[in-house]
Parts: C-alpha cells; sequence; structure tokens
C-alpha cells in the first residue's frame, strides 16, 4: 500500500461497532512483494479493534515453489501460509485456523498427490483449494483478472478432480463471474458430497457490458436463487470493495463511510442471506484485495450494520460460525 492510500484511507475513521462480536474471517490474503507488504502483523495489527478470533488465509500464490513438478509448486504457498499461522499463534491476536491454496483440477484423479502433499505441508490446517473459474468473453474483463477457459466447470476431467475433493473432505472455493454461477449450480450438483465456497457473492460484474446494475442484479438474483438449492455451497458475503463490482470507491475524493457501503450493499447481502440462510452465509473481508476501496475497520462496520435485522443466533453464524462450519475449524468463540 502506499503512503499515498493509507493517507486517503485514513481520512475515514470509525469506533467498531458491537466491538465484542466474535468474527471468523474466511478469506484474506498475505504476500510481501515490492509493492505490497501484508503478513501476519498486519492482518493482526489492522482489526481496528473488531474481535477476529480467526482466520482463513486463500490462495494468492505467494511462496510458490519454483523447483520440482509444476504441479506441487502450490505446495509452498501451504508451507509459507503454515509459517505465518505458527507466527499467529505466537504472537497473539486473530489466528489463521486454516488455509486455502490451489491445485490444478485438471489432472482429475492425479490431483489426489497434489493434495496429499499439501495436507502434509498444512500440518493440520490446510482446508482445501480454490480453482479460479472466472471467464468473460469480453476483453475489457479478462484484462482486470487472469481468467480460466470457458465452460471449464463443466469438463469431465475437472468434475473428476472435485469428486477427489469430495472424497478428501476437502473444500473447493469458486471465483467467477456471475453469468456463471448457473455452471457452478450443475458442478455442485454433479458432485454433492463436496462442500463448495462461493467467492465475493458470486462476482456481480459492474464494469464493461455489465454496467446497468438493475439488468446485473435481476441475472444475479435469478442464478443465486438456483444455486441456494444445491445444500452443500455456502456464500461469503464480500468483495464489495473492488472496482469491478462496480463502485470505483478509490477514485473518489474521501473513501466510503460504512454506512455507505451498508446502503450499496446492503440489500445484495440480505438477498443471500434470506436466500441461502444464515447457516451457509459468512461475511469475508477479502483484504487486503478490498482495502483498494476502504479500510478494514470500516468494512466490518458497514457488515454489522447490514446484519441489523438479524437475531443474536443468525449474527454468529453470520460473522462465524458458518465460516468455522465451512472449514471445519472447531469452536474459535
Amino acid at each position: 500500500m502506499t503512503p499515498e492510500h493509507a493517507a486517503w484511507l485514513a481520512l475515514v475513521s470509525e469506533e467498531p461497532l458491537d466491538p465484542g462480536l466474535p468474527i471468523c474471517d474466511p478469506h484474506h490474503h498475505l504476500w510481501d512483494t515490492p509493492k505490497e507488504r501484508f503478513l501476519v502483523e498486519e492482518l493482526q495489527a489492522g482489526t481496528a479493534g473488531h474481535d477476529v478470533r480467526s482466520t482463513v488465509y486463500v490462495d494468492c500464490m505467494s511462496g510458490y515453489r519454483t523447483q520440482g513438478p509444476p504441479a506441487l509448486a502450490p505446495v509452498g504457498e501451504v508451507e509459507f501460509a503454515r509459517t505465518q499461522a505458527e507466527a499467529s499463534e505466537r504472537t497473539g491476536g486473530a489466528v489463521i485456523a486454516g488455509i486455502v491454496s490451489y491445485a490444478d483440477l485438471r489432472l482429475g484423479a492425479g490431483v489426489a498427490e497434489v493434495l496429499d502433499a499439501e495436507l502434509e505441508a498444512g500440518r493440520g490446517r490446510f482446508r482445501g483449494i480454490r480453482h479460479a473459474t472466472s471467464f468473460d468473453p469480453d476483453p475489457t474483463i479478462r484484462r482486470n483478472h487472469v481468467g480460466s477457459p470457458a465452460g471449464l466447470m463443466g469438463e469431465p476431467v475437472f468434475r473428476e478432480g472435485l469428486a477427489v475433493l469430495g472424497t478428501m473432505g476437502l473444500s473447493f472455493d469458486a471465483w467467477l463471474y456471475h453469468p456463471q454461477i448457473g455452471e457452478l449450480t450443475a458442478a455442485a450438483r454433479a458432485v454433492p458430497g463436496l462442500t463448495v465456497v462461493l467467492d465475493h457473492l458470486g462476482g456481480p460484474l459492474g464494469i464493461g457490458p455489465y454496467r446497468d446494475r438493475d439488468a446485473v442484479s435481476s441475472a444475479w438474483r435469478a442464478a443465486m436463487s438456483e444455486l441456494a438449492s444445491c445444500p452443500n455451497v455456502f456464500v461469503k458475503l464480500g468483495g464489495i470493495g473492488m472496482p469491478d463490482f462496480g463502485v470505483a470507491w478509490h477514485e473518489r475524493p474521501r473513501p466510503p463511510t460504512s454506512q455507505e457501503l451498508a446502503r450499496t450493499w446492503g440489500d445484495e447481502i440480505r438477498f443471500c442471506v434470506d436466500t441461502f440462510g444464515p447457516q451457509r452465509c459468512m461475511f469475508e473481508s477479502n483484504f487486503p484485495v478490498d482495502r483498494k476501496g476502504c479500510s478494514y475497520g470500516v468494512l466490518w462496520n458497514a457488515f454489522k450494520r447490514i446484519a441489523e435485522p438479524y437475531d443474536p443466533d443468525e449474527k454468529a453464524w453470520l460473522f462465524h460460525d458458518s465460516a468455522a462450519a465451512a472449514y471445519r475449524l472447531g469452536s474459535t468463540r
């Protein structure tokens, strides 16, 4: 993060709402690059008074092995994340309780070798993989993310890899764009024993040919309603700081307040909660990616504002228990 962006984020500071509410943040990344450092120290220091008890590290190609078979390169990420997790236990604060890395599901049955190595490297923390399937035919969308081939989730060898995940008791994180939700629904039905976690609200795009938010919302809601019929699917409620979703917070003179975030995304998030149920929905930070649009403390205040209509038991699921259940973390509150 540049000093200029840090100063911009500091223009809006809020006291934490309901600071005693236990949180499991089920989606964050860690990296140390020439452009940005975000490791366990930054993660724990940035909780801004919210009671973040546990977290889940999610794949971002950190620490990949540069030698050996290419298929086993992501085992290095599990090793990297495990050392960060062990540091989180020593230093206090939020503990990285789970690790989600990557394995190429196009290996089919052969992916088991990679997963076995990742289980060993994780020493009890490895929970599953994310294989991004994001694809859109429009080049303005593809420029923003490294996409995958069209129709990947329907390929037999990919489905075979998903089945291996399910057999091994591991989970699949799905990162896609909203026009692809139907493909995920078909895949989830094909492998009913697999726990599927849909990232970032199902990727409701707001750029390129998807600038009509009403049209996107209508298509997204219909697809999400169908996906909700799959009992093995959880949904992460977040990603709302990313400009691809159609709100360029980072281009504004001041960052958003939690009230602004809640007004902008409250209807969509509550739709997910009411459609899937609190037991299958979990708030996520997606940091440091979402830091482009807002600060960590403001983001969790926005989630707490959005969750105001729900009772204490429902809030416990949304902020902690659904994530702990999906990733088999046990009780951390």
